[in-house]
């Protein structure tokens, strides 16, 4: 850090010592290092002086590998990210890894120390984390921290787990080596090839008129298994299952079967999409782009997970990554022109151009709008992220041990002067994006559907299930009260409940 002589005494945050005794901290290998972490809970002090405060709770204290990790995060941050893994013994001796529940984030043996540096607010992750759990099968848990190395304050932290197949995560089995055991799982990664062994599309990324980009490729990374401990066997089922939906996807004609949807999972795509697109990610599809499968007998189709937001909602100022008035998923005209070598596949335009796929996107964003997605909810969302940063002061040490208001930070689109100012204007990116998608996909915030008592953007069985429960018990549980306008003369009562069941079973509204 600039300045090594931050004082923390108390936080609402956990904190995390980390020590290393001087060791160099590689990105590649891995050292011993000692941590703990206390964490006396959810809206109690943890408190530095663990002798002047004794009894605190000690939520992990052992050896873990640690290295650095990230890609822009760690070459263009002053503030390095961290992956570390909980060990039995040092290294050394031969310590294995082992499985830890830290933060109450499940038993898993993978984290990570995300170390926001170009996102000033640095609540872009946790902020993406959020508001697209609710419909994700999986999306990564993360917390605030503050964090020592060798006893030096280095700042707010994000411990946060990473896309794995642990029981807690996206609980996938090893892959077998025949029958349904070698269909699952694999855990895949749309991004560069980095000097790792990746497998390469046999498609070529697309302009925005199909036009395929022949000097550029899609490349994947074997994420789990890792690729040198997968057998011949496994390598070649994936990379079939993989030509396989590409196959599918680039042979969709319009207007005809969409066949890719045996081989990928539809309503997961556009929800992914959604969260991409509400983010306006600079990186989106294209980099750290996580896919997994599970096994056939489970469910055969490829999903997407969500990961790395940083620079998401707003925060490039380049490939106009600022924008809130264009889909981030036609950038590959600007990425192309801009050099860049890794470029959006070919997916994304074929399932845009696919009516029912479109569909189903703005009817997934009505449905979002009008619960998880209402700006109101959002908003929440980023005061409440505010406010943990801020009520004991967490932000502001951040600040001294960091002092980069005022200042670009690669890749910085708006420099802020302070912690207020880098949230409020994120805050207006946010609602000039919604409004933006609310035009493109023909949503109006104002117009909520009438009867649609639970807030999911339809008119069924639920909906009068739940009126008619609310007008017997008084139960209010799940009831959206602005979505739920099925009141035609002032007051719900059962004429209400009436008037829906007749909706549902004739089609006929007053």
């Amino acid at each position: 850090p600039d300045n090594q002589n931050v004082q923390l005494t108390a936080t609402n945050l956990p904190i995390v010592w980390i020590s290393v005794n001087g060791q160099y901290i590689d990105r590649d290998e891995p050292i011993t290092a000692s941590m703990k972490i206390i964490h006396n809970g959810d809206g109690v002090l943890n408190y530095v002086d663990t002798v002047a405060h004794p009894g605190q709770h000690i939520d992990y204290e052992g050896y873990v590998a640690l290295r650095y990790r990230g890609n822009s995060s760690y070459s263009m941050s002053d503030k390095k990210p961290y992956s570390f893994r909980p060990l039995d013994k040092p290294l050394e001796e031969g310590g294995e890894k082992k499985k830890v529940n830290i933060l109450g984030m499940g038993k898993d043996n993978n984290w990570a120390l995300l170390a926001p540096y170009a996102d000033k607010s640095m609540m872009r992750d946790l902020l993406a984390f959020e508001v697209s759990r609710p419909w994700m099968e999986y999306t990564p848990q993360g917390r605030y921290c503050e964090l020592f190395l060798d006893g030096t304050y280095y700042g707010v932290f994000i411990l946060t787990e990473v896309v794995s197949k642990g029981k807690h995560r996206l609980n996938l089995p090893d892959p077998g080596q025949e029958g349904d055991e070698l269909t699952g799982g694999y855990i895949m990664e749309v991004d560069r090839s980095s000097g790792e062994v990746t497998y390469v599309s046999k498609y070529h990324p697309v302009s925005n008129t199909g036009t395929p980009y022949n000097n550029r490729y899609i490349n994947f990374q074997y994420k789990s298994p890792d690729y040198e401990n997968m057998t011949t066997e496994q390598v070649a089922y994936i990379k079939g299952c993989i030509d396989q939906m590409e196959l599918s996807l680039n042979s969709y004609i319009p207007a005809h079967e969409a066949e890719y949807r045996q081989y990928l999972d539809e309503t997961n795509f556009i929800d992914y999409q959604i969260a991409m697109e509400l983010g306006h990610n600079v990186d989106a599809y294209r980099l750290s782009g996580k896919f997994f499968k599970r096994r056939d007998s489970e469910d055969s189709r490829f999903k997407m997970v969500v990961w790395d937001m940083n620079l998401a909602y707003g925060n490039a100022d380049y490939y106009q990554g600022w924008r809130t008035d264009n889909w981030i998923y036609k950038n590959n005209n600007i990425l192309y022109s801009g050099g860049d070598a890794q470029l959006i596949p070919f997916w994304w335009y074929k399932l845009n151009t696919n009516p029912d796929y479109i569909a189903g996107f703005k009817a997934r964003w009505a449905q979002y709008r009008r619960n998880n997605l209402r700006e109101d909810r959002i908003m929440a969302t980023v005061d409440s992220l505010a406010n943990v940063l801020t009520s004991q002061g967490a932000e502001h040490r951040n600040s001294q041990a960091w002092p980069r208001w005022g200042q670009y930070v690669w890749p910085n689109y708006y420099v802020a002067n302070n912690f207020d100012d880098e949230v409020a204007w994120l805050k207006q990116w946010l609602h000039n994006r919604i409004a933006w998608m609310d035009q493109q996909l023909g949503f109006d915030p104002n117009a909520f559907l009438r009867g649609d008592v639970n807030g999911d953007g339809t008119v069924d069985i639920s909906d009068a299930t739940m009126l008619i429960n609310f007008l017997l018990n008084g139960v209010t549980s799940g009831i959206d009260t602005e979505a739920a306008n099925c009141d035609l003369e002032g007051g719900i009562d059962i004429s209400d409940a009436t008037t829906l069941i007749n909706y549902l079973l004739n089609g006929s509204w007053p």
